[in-house]
């Protein structure tokens, strides 16, 4: 069963402003906790868009949603061909567009995905688009050490990145690593004794990276706040909910840059780039999970939730 309990859910349904008769895009619809909200708020004529590249979500969004049906369509893809997807459905601009981007309950506890880091012996897969011939484990047994260090480095922010992507090398050379459980074991061995002891799992950072880079989730999200934003009617809004600083970061700047694109040197008198705001930041400060959700909801602890307002 797809469970996922939703994020910041009162304040990314909040966030959009929605109006009845409005058509709203949930880029990540999961398990469609935070469609099913959305929903609730629209008239007759309002409309949904959910796209995801998961199946299993697609079916758990589906079931969910079943209720809102007349104003509901779904489409397996990923959001960064949300213009297309809209395109296809004979949609120019729409009235909201959001994005949740943690990876669901559902994945995380479902041990054949290979995502979490907590079952012993699941195989290295993580794929968010089952589609894709290419898993974590081609990752793991096929880039060069230079490559894992790099990854393991920039997108896990662990400072061992050097000494797990040297024992992960090591540990190839004897056998392929297939599953979660042999990764797990050679991590901890990367790391001093002292420090496993009092910094949380030591594989959380590594496993993060791979995944990021297996689904190439920055690259995704950076290319694609650009033409989210050109796809919004005057007044649409873009919230986006982040867990992590990298891609927290990428949707501070994006935003900032959309709201003042100018080029100019500071101390031009007036502007020659020609480069014109797209709108405004909503969040001055990213909106964060209250005390409440942060007890009942463990996996809301590093969320945070920027918005950004067409104008």
């Amino acid at each position: 069963m797809f469970e996922h309990k939703s994020v910041l859910l009162e304040e990314t349904v909040d966030s959009l402003a929605i109006k009845p008769d409005g058509i709203y895009v949930d880029g990540t619809l999961g398990g469609g906790g935070h469609a099913f909200h959305v929903c609730s708020r629209l008239g007759e004529h309002g409309r949904l868009i959910g796209i995801d590249q998961d199946a299993d979500a697609i079916a758990a969004a589906t079931d969910r949603l079943k209720q809102f049906s007349d104003k509901v369509t779904i489409v397996r893809n990923n959001y960064k061909n949300m213009k297309e997807v809209l395109n296809d459905l004979g949609i120019d601009k729409v009235d909201g567009i959001y994005l949740d981007l943690g990876v669901s309950s559902y994945q995380l506890d479902t041990a054949e995905r290979g995502f979490t880091y907590r079952e012993e012996d699941a195989p290295l897969d993580m794929r968010m688009d089952q589609r894709n011939p290419r898993t974590a484990a081609d990752i793991i047994n096929t880039y060069d050490e230079m490559d894992l260090y790099h990854i393991i480095r920039d997108y896990g922010e662990d400072r061992f990145a050097k000494n797990i992507a040297k024992h992960i090398v090591k540990a190839r050379q004897e056998k392929p690593i297939e599953t979660t459980g042999e990764l797990i074991e050679i991590i901890k061995a990367a790391i001093p004794a002292k420090v496993r002891a009092t910094g949380g799992h030591p594989a959380k950072r590594t496993f993060q990276a791979i995944r990021i880079e297996l689904n190439q989730e920055l690259e995704v999200l950076n290319s694609s706040i650009d033409t989210m934003i050109d796809l919004l009617n005057p007044g649409g809004r873009l919230s986006i909910i982040t867990f992590h600083s990298l891609e927290d970061r990428i949707v501070k700047n994006r935003f900032r840059t959309n709201e003042n694109p100018c080029t100019c040197p500071p101390d031009f008198p007036v502007c020659m780039c020609g480069k014109v705001s797209k709108g405004r930041v909503v969040t001055r400060k990213p909106i964060i999970p209250t005390e409440e959700e942060l007890t009942e909801n463990k996996r809301s602890k590093s969320s945070k939730l920027r918005v950004f307002e067409r104008v």
